[in-house]
């Protein structure tokens, strides 16, 4: 139950994020975060995947991402019936919460709001959002996790 209440919590902080950034003006932005300019707020709508891919195949870019919050759903639903593998179960629900705030807006706003970027080397040109992060700890956790396992079983 835990997992679910992190789940609804990561998405819903992120929804609230978005919500902030669409009711100001965008003449608002972009505007810098810290005094040292390592962050910048924007307001961005991405219709696409990633990157602005697939952005004129508005169907493949709602189903994609549906699919794959699907099967990272039904492996955490596998996980939650078998004692341990926290690790896990905590790795994939932050990735879904990311996931499920990014399908919020796929269906609802038909873009994803993206908020920030920070200003170091290639992440210039990137802007995120709170959802991307979370994906992008989430599957970070989940490799490292993988990986260990495989050393650890001498694979």
């Amino acid at each position: 139950m835990v997992f679910f209440f992190l789940i609804a919590a990561l998405a819903a902080a992120d929804l609230l994020i978005k919500a902030e950034i669409e009711s100001r003006e965008g003449k608002d932005f972009p505007k810098p975060l810290d005094k040292r300019g390592w962050i910048t707020l924007h307001k961005s709508h991405n219709p696409g995947l990633p990157f602005g891919l697939l952005k004129k195949n508005e169907e493949a870019v709602r189903m994609i991402p549906v699919a794959m919050a699907s099967a990272l759903g039904g492996i955490l639903v596998w996980l939650l019936q078998r004692r341990g593998h926290l690790y896990e179960k905590l790795a994939y629900s932050i990735t879904i919460g990311g996931a499920l705030s990014n399908l919020y807006d796929r269906f609802r706003r038909h873009y994803v709001v993206d908020y920030f970027s920070i200003n170091y080397g290639r992440l210039k040109k990137v802007i995120f959002n709170l959802g991307d992060m979370m994906i992008f700890a989430g599957s970070l956790l989940i490799l490292i996790h993988e990986l260990w396992e495989s050393i650890r079983d001498g694979r």
